[in-house]
Order: structure tokens, then C-alpha cells, then sequence
């Protein structure tokens, strides 16, 4: 089986991912490991990788996956806002609109990712309250994401994959 990852990161999260899926996957069957190019279009299976705006993918992300007709795709990608799961489908539902309808999509991850330092200065402006100690706390706990445990969970996702015949 030949794949390809792509990915969009806007701060390196998306692009730790994109290593540790390169990593679990075996190199010889590699047909392009970057950022969204059509040549992927030849692949058996496409590894797709994006950061989140505003509740969905990124546009280079968006305009990429609007360019797929009938491949088998992984989704994964990271959020710097949530960490639950049912935020992360709603972020998963919204990518996949952009997808036509042959498109298969065989499997997704999506955890938690740092977010710039300007982000947290803005939160800290904020007027005092709940909502602004919210946004905060979120931010201190994605310092640390994507973690060692969010990559061997996205491993084990993806030899899961591995191990079953594509559509």
C-alpha cells in the first residue's frame, strides 16, 4: 500500500504529528511526506494533517481536501482550545464537509495543541471572571501538547489502520 501525509502547521503541533505518523508507517511505501501537493493524488491512502480555525480545518487544509475524489484519507489534527473528545468530533464533522462524496475517510485523531504566547497575552487582557480564568487554565494545560502520550495514541491509531484492508 503506497500513502502520502500532508499537513498544515501553523506552529509545529500539527507537524509533530505528521513525524510520528511517518514514523509508525513503513518508509519504502512513502510517496510524499509535506504540505498539500497534488502528486499525493496517486496514493493509496492520503494521512491528512491540519490545525484548527475557528472550529474547522485551516484553508490551505480546506482548499486540499475540496481537491480529493476518491481516496481513502486519515484525518489528524490539533486544537489549541478543548481536550474533550466531543469538541474534537464537532472539529472532525466540520473537516469533513469539505470532502466529496466518494472520499473515504478510514480513520481520525485529534488532540490538544500549544497555542502562542500573544494568545495568552490576550486572555490575560481579558476583563477578570470565569470566562477569562477559563481560557486561561485551557492555555497552561495545552503548553505541553502535543505530548508523549497524545503521539503514541495517534500511533496506535494509525497501525490500527495498518492492519485492515482499506475500502
Amino acid at each position: 500500500m503506497k500513502y502520502a501525509i500532508v499537513y498544515s502547521s501553523k506552529t509545529g503541533n500539527t507537524a509533530q504529528l505528521a513525524q510520528a505518523v511517518q514514523a509508525t508507517l513503513p518508509s519504502g511505501d512513502c510517496l510524499y511526506f509535506g504540505f498539500p501537493d497534488p502528486q499525493v493524488l496517486q496514493a493509496d491512502l492520503i494521512f491528512i494533517g491540519f490545525w484548527t480555525d475557528k472550529g474547522t480545518c485551516d484553508s490551505q487544509t480546506a482548499a486540499f481536501l475540496q481537491t480529493l475524489t476518491s481516496q481513502s484519507v486519515f484525518l489528524f489534527g490539533t486544537a489549541g482550545f478543548g481536550g474533550e473528545e466531543a469538541y474534537f468530533q464537532r472539529i472532525l464533522t466540520a473537516v469533513k464537509t469539505h470532502l466529496a462524496p466518494g472520499v473515504t475517510v478510514v480513520g481520525s485523531f485529534m488532540c490538544q495543541g500549544k497555542m502562542p504566547q500573544a494568545v495568552r497575552r490576550r486572555y490575560e487582557s481579558m476583563e477578570d471572571g470565569p470566562h477569562r480564568d477559563m481560557l486561561l487554565t485551557n492555555f497552561d494545560r495545552a503548553v505541553s501538547h502535543p505530548d508523549s502520550s497524545d503521539l503514541l495514541r495517534l500511533s496506535q491509531c494509525v497501525s490500527t489502520i495498518l492492519s485492515a484492508p482499506l475500502p
